[in-house]
C-alpha cells in the first residue's frame, strides 16, 4: 500500500453538497467522484454526505457533513492554494469563491507575488489565489 495525503473539508449545517458544487463548477477538471449519502434513519439528515470525493485542480478532496454540531469552523491557518493560469481566470475564481465570504487580501502586488488574492468563502474554507 502507498501513502498519499489528501485533504479532508468537514462540512457543518448539511453544505456540502452545495460547497462540492461550487468548487466542481469553478474548475475546467472539477469533477465529483463518489457522494455517499446519510440513508433514511440513519444518525445524519436523510441526504447528507456521509463520505465523499471531489477533485479540482488536479487535487483529490474527501469531504463529509458532520452532523455532530462542533464548536470549530474552518481556519484560514490551513487554505487551498491555486496557481491559475491566467489574470481572467485568476478574477473569476476571487470573485466566485469571495461572494457571501470575505476577503483576507483583495487581489494586489504584495511582493512576493505580482498578482495574489486571500479569500474565505461562504462556507469558511479559506482560498490563496495566486497568477502562475
Amino acid at each position: 500500500m502507498t501513502d498519499k495525503a489528501i485533504p479532508f473539508l468537514m462540512f457543518q449545517g448539511g453544505v456540502g453538497r452545495e460547497a462540492v458544487a461550487l468548487y466542481t463548477s469553478l474548475f475546467e477538471d472539477g469533477e465529483i467522484l463518489d457522494l455517499d449519502e446519510y440513508p433514511p434513519g440513519g444518525p445524519a439528515p436523510e441526504g447528507t454526505i456521509m463520505r465523499g470525493r471531489f477533485r479540482i485542480a488536479g487535487q483529490e478532496f474527501y469531504v463529509s457533513d458532520s452532523f455532530i454540531d462542533h464548536e470549530f469552523g474552518f481556519t484560514p491557518s490551513l487554505s487551498i492554494w491555486i496557481e491559475a493560469g491566467s489574470a481572467e481566470q485568476q478574477e473569476r475564481l476571487v470573485e466566485a469563491l469571495a461572494d457571501g465570504g470575505a476577503t483576507l487580501m483583495p487581489l494586489d502586488d504584495y511582493g512576493f507575488s505580482s498578482r495574489f488574492a486571500w479569500v474565505n468563502d461562504r462556507f469558511g474554507v479559506s482560498w490563496q489565489i495566486n497568477l502562475a
